[in-house]
């Protein structure tokens, strides 16, 4: 089901002029804080409705301004999940997701609440309150409560944000889950490059209210313009593979890339079989003109040189090909210079186990 979305509207000093369109999955509005992710999302939910604008998913148009046309959120039917879990704190986990049950028409209750339960891993905490669950367990509850709705859409904004590391680590494989199995569409705001990186198919990345590039996450996340609106050094590339083998003595599996190289990573959770996408920070990326020994680097990729992008302030960013698969990698001007990088020239990528997602 196809989501079109065209924008333009002003908060105070701030204008948004962004226009997408998402053809299913998990569609990432990415960016740093002030972007204008939220106020995107907020127009689609419906909660602000735009000067100028359409939003329209499947056949249903929801807003069109030429047609002075506008959906009210109540009549949307989207899903709603917000960084804070907000449950009723006066309701059992049990009666938090019957409440989001009851809002859904009889005739659209196509999840099956036990399905849902079951796929968020919150089984055991249904005579819970949720003043007696972790910041990860009162997510998950939410995220339940939003899908026994029945929505047609999911916006999922910034839902990991009030959550320390281990949290989100907890949290993160049910979001994937969540995107594999159940097939609603969904919208996720975050401004971290991990979250994206394991979870969206399209990525959108905005800046200063408009849209930098639209793509999928692969090509976005390791594209030259990710660096002009986020942090340099958030830099990286994210390649697809599959699982060979896990050695669990180690905690370590090796992943078959799409482009045919093997690499190591730290895989406690993952299964033989399983595609899985790694993040390589460029920042992390050692170039060598000659193979390395005596390393404790277990990743050495064969590659090209491909690009070289100085950025004008004594660092250059690479791309390396390496067979079908391509690394970047971030290094300062005068090692460029000293070993004589030129497009072309055959190189080594060296990449810290340890550094990877």
């Amino acid at each position: 089901m196809s989501l079109i979305v065209e924008a333009r509207h002003r908060l105070g000093d701030f204008s948004l002029n962004a226009a997408f369109t998402s053809d299913g999955g998990v569609t990432a509005l990415f960016g740093r804080s002030g972007s204008g992710k939220t106020s995107l999302v907020r127009i689609i939910a419906g909660l602000t409705r735009p000067k100028e604008g359409r939003v329209q998913l499947g056949d249903a148009v929801l807003v069109d301004t030429s047609r002075r046309l506008f959906v009210p959120p109540h009549r949307r039917r989207f899903g709603y999940v917000f960084q804070e879990a907000r449950l009723f704190p006066h309701l059992t986990v049990r009666q938090n997701l019957d409440y989001g049950r009851w809002f859904s028409p009889k005739s659209a209750r196509t999840e099956n609440p036990g399905r849902i339960v079951d796929l968020l891993g919150i089984g055991d905490l249904l005579g819970r309150q949720p003043a007696n669950l972790s910041g990860g367990e009162k997510q998950r509850v939410a995220i339940g409560r939003a899908l026994l709705a029945s929505p047609r859409l999911l916006l999922m904004d910034e839902p990991l944000a009030a959550l320390d590391e281990e949290r989100k680590a907890e949290i993160l494989p049910y979001l994937e889950r969540l995107r594999d199995e159940v097939g609603i569409p969904i919208v996720y705001v975050s401004h971290s490059v991990a979250e994206v990186a394991r979870l969206a198919d399209k990525v959108v990345l905005m800046a200063g209210g408009r849209i930098e590039a639209i793509g999928p996450a692969s090509d976005v996340l390791g594209g030259p313009r990710l660096t002009s609106a986020m942090e340099r050094r958030e830099a990286g590339s994210v390649l697809t593979g599959r699982v060979e083998t896990r050695d669990a003595a180690h905690g370590l599996a090796t992943i078959r890339l799409d482009g045919g190289a093997a690499i190591l990573v730290p895989g406690a959770t993952v299964s033989p079989g399983e595609t899985v996408r790694v993040r390589i920070p460029a920042r992390d990326v050692m170039v060598a003109t000659v193979r390395p020994e005596g390393l404790s680097a277990l990743n050495i990729l064969e590659g090209m040189v491909e690009a070289i992008e100085p950025d004008g302030e004594g660092m250059a960013s690479l791309r390396i090909a390496c067979g079908g698969d391509h690394v970047r990698a971030r290094i300062t001007a005068l090692s460029v210079e000293r070993l004589g990088l030129v497009l072309g020239l055959a190189v080594h990528a060296v990449i810290k186990t340890v550094a990877l997602e």
